[in-house]
């Protein structure tokens, strides 16, 4: 048997943090097993998909890594397959057509909560004949339930889970406008598709028991299921933006690294010993279900972020370059080649203080900038007159000095000895003037990557 599993969002709005994870999830499952990975857009909800957000999701698991092996299936696309179905489902007599008008069922519904029963429906057309059908009212079509006995689901991750069926009502399976209901039409496109393992979030879990009832009349294998927790807000409520960034394109936005961002979702809810920072091919190689755990997740930025750091400090310089590049430009920062050679040349030091790409960019901005350069305030008070003056007498000095780390450290040394000031007292205002700020990598590795041309028309602006 290969192993199949699949990620199914809707296109209603924006890929969650929550939706990444059961992704990834289903994607490592896959690929640990040996098997395939497929997507499918549950596009059912007209009124509220959209192209956009159908591209968002492609975008959003493109960025993280997430290939499906096989194009996506698109759910609207497949209606006639559904209706078939359901009319298989009412001919084998595993399904009945329902007239219930609409106000019937709204009664139905204040009924049972007056009587402080469960709003289910009564079952009223189970075994009524169609010709006593009202005249126009085109009938819905609902799944034949059975009544006793009870549906035993042994989840991979909950466990053993039980509900009576004498818990669940008859439910529609094809709306009297002939459109099919969700819980229908997954279970349809789950058969079609191979799917033996659908992993997905445990608010999905009372939906189960539901289409369980539908394998069971079509005579299909029931998939294996393994209900994943949530992710939640520090707070322990439901994660929302009043917690911070929750869709996959507002990371990408704030500058977090796709292998970081993955990694932290794994593990959040699952774990393997003390392991913490996993490549992609440990984390296929590491991930089983038995690894995640039944409680929800607790979504912790800060650590999120200090990971990313990491995975920042080990990034390609030439990709950061890259991002830092965008970034920049975005921010109307012209980034002349001159500016890319910079940037490349200073990028060991530049990342190993950033934890975010945006961190990084606003880090690297000097290197693109034009004299004059805008100072912060707190470069400005350090370029006094008397840090001026300093800096008009280093000028000649450098000028004067091979641009390598050896020979600036040398320069800087001496030329503090001679004024009798500390090493410190020298480089603190140096910095100001060539960045505008008061951090940067080393001086010595900040000088050499603006190179001494661009070096000296920094000092001798502030210098006059």
């Amino acid at each position: 048997m290969t192993v199949r599993t699949r990620f199914a969002p809707s296109p209603t709005g924006l890929l969650h943090i929550g939706g990444v994870r059961t992704a990834l999830f289903n994607y490592l499952f896959a690929r640990h097993m040996g098997g395939e990975f497929l997507l499918r857009i549950e596009d059912t909800d007209r009124a509220r998909s959209t192209q956009e957000a159908v591209q968002v999701i492609l975008d959003g698991l493109e960025w993280l890594g997430l290939k499906a092996d096989a194009p996506p299936v698109y759910q609207t696309t497949r209606e006639a397959r559904h209706v078939e179905v359901a009319m298989q489902l009412l001919e084998a007599g595993k399904a009945y057509r329902c007239y219930c008008t609409p106000e019937e069922l709204t009664a139905m519904r204040e009924q049972a909560m007056a009587e402080k029963r469960p709003p289910r429906y009564d079952g009223r057309w189970r075994e009524r004949a169609p010709s006593e059908a009202p005249a126009g009212i085109k009938p819905a079509i609902r799944l034949k339930a059975p009544r006793e006995g009870e549906v035993v689901l042994n989840d991979l991750v909950q466990g053993e889970v039980r509900v009576k069926n004498a818990e669940m009502d008859d439910m529609i399976i094809l709306r009297s406008d002939g459109t099919p209901t969700y819980l229908h039409a997954v279970v349809v496109d789950d058969h079609d598709m191979g799917i033996t393992h659908v992993i997905r979030g445990d608010d999905h879990l009372t939906n189960t028991f539901r289409q369980i009832q539908i394998y069971d009349a079509m005579g299909w294998e029931t998939p294996n299921f393994a209900h994943i927790p949530l992710i939640h807000g520090a707070d322990g409520a439901k994660l929302s933006k009043r917690h911070g960034a929750v869709s996959v394109l507002e990371f990408r936005e704030l500058g977090f690294l796709p292998e970081a961002l993955c990694n932290y979702l794994l593990r959040l809810g699952w774990g393997h010993g003390d392991a913490e920072f996993l490549n992609r091919e440990e984390q296929v190689s590491l991930f089983t279900l038995e690894g995640v755990g039944r409680a929800a997740s607790r979504m912790d930025y800060a650590k999120l972020t200090h990971l990313n750091g990491m995975w920042l400090r080990g990034a390609d310089d030439a990709r950061l370059r890259e991002d830092v590049v965008e970034r920049l430009s975005k921010a109307g920062l012209t980034v002349s080649t001159e500016a890319m050679a910079r940037l490349l040349t200073l990028m060991p030091g530049l990342k190993e203080r950033a934890k975010t790409l945006d961190e990084l960019a606003i880090s690297s901005a000097f290197l693109a900038r034009e004299v004059p350069l805008p100072f912060e305030p707190k470069a400005e008070a350090l370029l006094t007159l008397e840090a001026r003056e300093l800096l008009a007498r280093l000028a000649p000095k450098l000028e004067a000095t091979e641009f390598t780390a050896l020979a600036i450290d040398t320069t800087l040394r001496a030329f503090a000895e001679d004024e009798g000031r500390k090493l410190g007292q020298v480089a603190q205002p140096l910095r100001a003037a060539l960045t505008g700020s008061t951090t940067s990598p080393g001086i010595d590795a900040t000088l050499i990557a603006l190179g001494k041309t661009e070096a000296l028309k920094r000092i001798r602006a502030v210098a006059g």
